[in-house]
């Protein structure tokens, strides 16, 4: 499996500022939309910016087997935004769509009673111990730009409290899931790439995670 960390390529985001930030961090990332070295990666970043559903499109038939069979292989995946968007069963932005069911729950709108776009920096509540959070302060603030977010108790949780899968949440006209993980896959509605220092320090953690490390979480 390639060390390096390989940004799945769906048409949409923008790629140069996570591979910059990437390499940044200390990596060398490689920018593929090939099924080949899709299945080969050892982590995967899925990121993404706009709407749900030309992503989704694309990340279908070959491309989506290699991701199944790179995440059965044991490598860690990191979705950013819409592409940790994708990483749950679905969407209803401009109609249902279903997702990738890699994590509980579904993307639904802010409320309108906010500003939407949801643009800019906003506060981190982290809820639960986690890797990729390691080093980042209890009160730290992360850049955001998303209309659309999962519930924060989309999973197993309590209604109110978030599930078992939500790392961290943030408020913006109501609380939600803004870092989720479940074994080898975690996500972040933020934008690490944008987030100046804690975003890096979000990315060198992503990159610590070795395949021997057995869960993100």
């Amino acid at each position: 499996m390639s060390a390096e960390p390989l940004i799945l390529d769906l048409g949409v985001g923008n790629l140069g500022n996570v591979a910059r930030a990437l390499t940044a961090a200390g990596a060398r990332p490689i920018v593929s939309a090939d099924p080949a070295a899709v299945r080969v990666a050892r982590r995967i970043v899925l990121p993404g910016v706009g709407a749900f559903r030309p992503p989704r499109e694309r990340l279908r038939g070959a491309l989506e087997e290699a991701l199944r069979a790179a995440l059965a292989g044991g490598a860690h995946l990191l979705g950013i935004c819409v592409g940790y968007q994708l990483l749950f069963e679905g969407s209803d932005e401009f109609g249902a769509t279903g997702g990738l069911a890699l994590l509980a729950g579904r993307i639904t709108e802010l409320p309108a009673t906010v500003s939407l776009p949801h643009i800019g920096w906003n506060r981190l509540e982290t809820h639960s111990p986690h890797p990729l959070l390691d080093g980042l302060e209890s009160d730290v603030y992360v850049y955001f730009v998303h209309s659309f977010a999962p519930d924060a108790d989309a999973g197993d949780g309590a209604p109110g409290k978030p599930d078992t899968e939500t790392v961290a949440t943030a408020l913006h006209g109501r609380r939600f899931a803004a870092v989720s993980a479940r074994d080898r896959i975690c996500g972040t509605q933020f934008h690490p790439e944008k987030s100046g220092e804690a975003g890096l320090r979000v990315l060198r953690n992503f990159l610590a995670l070795s395949g021997g490390d057995g869960a993100c979480n």
